[in-house]
């Protein structure tokens, strides 16, 4: 019915140059720019992740891509260092003065932050 080894993953951004910009300065992807006017973030070993201009652009309310590191603590001091700033919650995920949500074993230590249109990334200890 479906070819599952071709699934990818897609969102939209406001304005692609930033996109680009960021994803590849600041993230540190290898960013392909696609003839139809996407970005793809080539993904070793796996399917690359689109993304979209779209002039209406919404941020979504919920994560839309997460980023797998060896070390929470240093990803976070190198991306604090780029200008990134954490996002802060209490609750059942309530993260700490870092913006690191703690596990305890229960699951990743993971951090929450946006790219510049708004758009929720996280990083996770793999």
């Amino acid at each position: 019915m479906f070819r599952y080894s071709i699934v990818f993953s897609s969102f939209s951004v406001n304005d692609i140059e930033v996109a680009q910009d960021f994803y590849t300065n600041v993230l540190g992807f290898s960013v392909k720019n696609n003839s139809m006017g996407i970005l793809e973030l080539e993904i070793p070993n796996a399917n690359n992740i689109i993304i979209y201009p779209k002039p209406d652009h919404k941020p979504a309310v919920f994560t839309v891509m997460n980023i797998p590191v060896e070390n929470i603590e240093v990803a976070v001091d190198l991306l604090t260092e780029k200008g990134i700033q954490f996002e802060q919650y209490e609750g059942e995920i309530a993260t700490d003065e870092k913006g690191i949500c703690r596990s305890d074993g229960k699951g990743p230590n993971i951090a929450w932050f946006k790219d510049p249109v708004g758009n929720i990334l996280s990083i996770l200890e793999d």
